[in-house]
């Protein structure tokens, strides 16, 4: 269901909000859905359902502009863009369904263990990388039947946490790619794709089982888009050359900060 919330000043920063999403989620490979999620629920008191097809829809934008300007530059596998692609269609329509048999408290701590799972997933195996020393990164762009079946995993994983929390399920994305040792600019716009047919599949269920904000929806697209052109540009402009261990580690330092807050605050 879609509605229009009545203005309020507070409104006004979210153009800006969307902004530094914009730039910050086409820059990594997200949509910006986690990021809207902890805003519209911690600092706008929006209620976690509203706040999961909201941040679904505003992801959009970003998406599709940033998808458009990493292809542009080379920084995407579309083979592997396409095995997550299609896990993550069918878990998308899982989890939106799941989202409405979930109270606020439960879908604030479901996703915050899950954040840190996660990022115990991602230090695990970096760790184990560095002990086997399995080649340098970029051995990734091989296309095995092993990677495959991982893409498609991690894919039906993003589909779900995207569905049921509106973040785009670039988390599990960006760890499946990363697990597969792809370069840094591959892995940023093979995750960007990915995340936007997800958010399309989320979008498309939650029309039927969700409430959409359109009114927070356009404050934030309005700052969104601009970010998310200058995002792609900025990345390629960058050495990313030995960055993939770095990333990774602070990639999951990230997540288990956010996955903490959200179980923190999740009775509150």
């Amino acid at each position: 269901m879609i509605f229009y919330s009545p203005f309020e000043f507070s409104y006004l920063w979210l153009p800006l909000i969307g902004f530094v999403v914009g730039l910050l989620a086409s820059g990594i490979g997200a949509g910006g859905g986690l990021f809207y999620l902890i805003f519209l629920v911690l600092f706008f008191r929006v209620s976690p359902q509203v706040a999961v097809s909201t941040s679904l829809a505003a992801t959009l934008p970003i998406s599709i502009v940033g998808s458009i300007g990493h292809f542009r530059y080379g920084h995407i596998h579309l083979k592997l863009a396409g095995i997550f692609a299609v896990g993550g269609v069918l878990g998308a329509w899982v989890g939106a369904s799941l989202t409405n048999f979930m109270t606020p408290q439960i879908l604030k701590m479901s996703f915050g263990i899950y954040a840190v799972l996660l990022a115990g997933y991602l230090l695990l195996n970096a760790k184990n990388k560095g002990k086997k020393n399995s080649g340098t990164p970029g051995t990734g762009l091989m296309l095995t039947s092993t990677k495959a079946v991982k893409g498609s995993v991690f894919g039906l994983l993003s589909g779900i946490i995207s569905g049921g929390f509106g973040t785009g399920g670039a988390a599990p994305v960006l760890a499946g790619l990363l697990a597969l040792r792809l370069p840094v600019k591959l892995v940023v716009g093979t995750s960007l794709l990915v995340v936007l047919v997800n958010s399309i599949a989320g979008m498309a269920a939650h029309f039927v089982v969700g409430k959409i904000d359109l009114t927070m929806v356009l404050f934030l697209c309005s700052g969104a888009i601009i970010g998310a052109i200058a995002g792609p540009k900025v990345l390629a402009g960058i050495d990313t050359s030995n960055a993939e261990g770095p990333v990774r580690k602070w990639y999951a330092v990230g997540l288990i900060v956010i996955g903490l807050v959200m179980i923190v605050t999740s009775n509150f």
